[in-house]
Formats: C-alpha cells, structure tokens, sequence
C-alpha cells in the first residue's frame, strides 16, 4: 500500500484528492464511479461512510447519505468495498467517518478492519482534538495514521496540538460552515494555509467549498499538499441519478479537468 509520505513526496504538486460516499447511489455504481476517478487522475481518495446524521454535511452529501443508506450500505459493507478499492489500485484511503459509527462497531475492530482492507487514515468529523486520546492508540497500533481539521478560527495552541496529533495530513476547511460547492474561494484560506505552513511540516490538505479546476489551482498556488473536492463530486451524481453513463462521463471530465490545473 502506498502511504501519504511516499505520495506527496513522489508528486511533487497538490494531490487531487476526491471525495465519494460509499454506495451512492448504488453499491455497484459506486465502485465504478471511484475507480473511473482514479482512472481520470485521482492521486488520493477521501471516502465517507454514509450516516444519518452527518452534521458537518449540507444538503448535497446529506442526500448522499440517504441514497446510500437507502441501498442497504452499512459499516461492514463499506469497509468490504474499500477493500475492492484498494484490490482495484493502491492508492492511499482516508475515511471521513462519524464517532457513532466507530463506537457502534467497536473502535479497535473497526480500525484493524480498516486497514486489513487497505485504509491509510481516519478522520472522525465529530471528534474534538481535545478527544483525540480516545482514538490515538488504537489507530497507531494497527498501523493507520490519523488526521484532524484545522478551520478558520482555529487558534495558534490548538493548531499546534493538532499538527503533534496529526501523522496524515491536515484536513484544512477553506470555509466556515457545512460541507458544499460555492462560486468564489473563500478569503480565508490563503492565510490559514501560510498559518499551518509557518508552525508545521504535516502535509496541508484543503477542503470544503472547492468546486473547480480554478479554486483547485488557486488552493495549489497557495501552497496546500492536497486539494480535496467532495460536494461538487456528489452533485454529479445526484444530477445524473437515471443515467449511469453520464455520470461516469461527467465525474471523468471533472476529474480530468482538475488534474490537468494541478500539473
């Protein structure tokens, strides 16, 4: 398996990183709509576990979730279709996943089944840096790293303690708010990326609100290791819901387009 230090060291530029909900629409569709992506360019993949109450979502990934949950995907069938994934390509996995569902499935059993079928990192969206404790051990010990998010208004001491717990990335939020395409890139990313850049090595990854090749571009030339693009992926999916074909079409475009701005 391909580890994150070895990928971004190897690229030399931002990693382009999409996000997919497991199962949507369908389990079937899914997994071919993730390997069309890592066939159109895709250097890292960012996969979300679909739950009911996916509070740091807006309304695209929610009915992502819906549609997902619908169609009877479930933790242990996600971490089985990771495992066709990573079959598929080895490429570095991270899971954005919410504590319930870790707590649910145990947590040292789901993090050593998560990286017995190739899972690199786990992100818990729910949970606080100052709750990191709960998690550390047990994703250490069967080998996965571990990431957390830095925002906006995250304060100096507590980027600090994010980037000692960190051993991933960091998954830098470009907005406040929830998860969600928006036209313009937010004025506050730039100096959160130079903030992280000026305390820390750890690989900065940006996400939330980047919806096209040019805020990938603009993230990029602001120096972020990762640019991460989930909404914008999911309402291809949600446009194209009765035309599998169009979907794959249009996700390869995307992807394509976005690959070729971070050359």
């Amino acid at each position: 398996m391909t580890t994150y230090k070895e990928t971004f060291s190897r690229l030399h530029r931002a990693a382009l990183i999409p996000f997919f909900v497991i199962g949507d629409p369908d389990s079937d569709t899914s997994l071919d709509l993730v390997k069309t992506a890592l066939d159109a360019g895709a250097d890292i993949l960012e996969l979300g576990i679909p739950f009911s109450d996916p509070i740091a979502d807006g309304p695209t990934i929610q009915k992502a979730d819906i549609r997902a949950l619908a169609g009877g995907m479930t933790p242990q069938k996600a971490l089985e279709f990771i495992g066709r994934v990573t079959a598929y390509k080895s490429v570095p996995v991270g899971l954005l996943v919410y504590y319930n569902l870790v707590w649910q499935y145990g947590i040292k059993r789901f993090f050593a089944d998560f990286k017995a079928v190739g899972g690199s990192s786990v992100l818990i969206a729910d949970l606080s840096i100052d709750d990191a404790d709960e998690i550390l051990g047990p994703a250490w010990a069967v080998g996965l790293e571990t990431v957390f998010m830095a925002t906006p208004v995250t304060v100096e001491d507590r980027i600090r303690r994010i980037a000692e717990t960190t051993t991933g990335f960091i998954y830098t939020v470009s907005t406040l708010g929830v998860t969600g395409a928006r036209d313009t890139l937010s004025d506050t990313v730039k100096p959160l990326i130079h903030k992280l850049k000026t305390i820390t090595d750890i690989p900065v990854c940006v996400g939330f609100g980047i919806s096209g090749p040019a805020q990938a571009r603009d993230v990029a030339e602001a120096g972020a290791d990762g640019v991460i693009i989930g909404s914008r992926i999911v309402k291809i999916i949600e446009d194209n819901l009765g035309n599998p074909s169009v979907m794959k079409t249009e996700l390869a475009d995307f992807i394509t387009s976005v690959y070729e701005v971070l050359q």
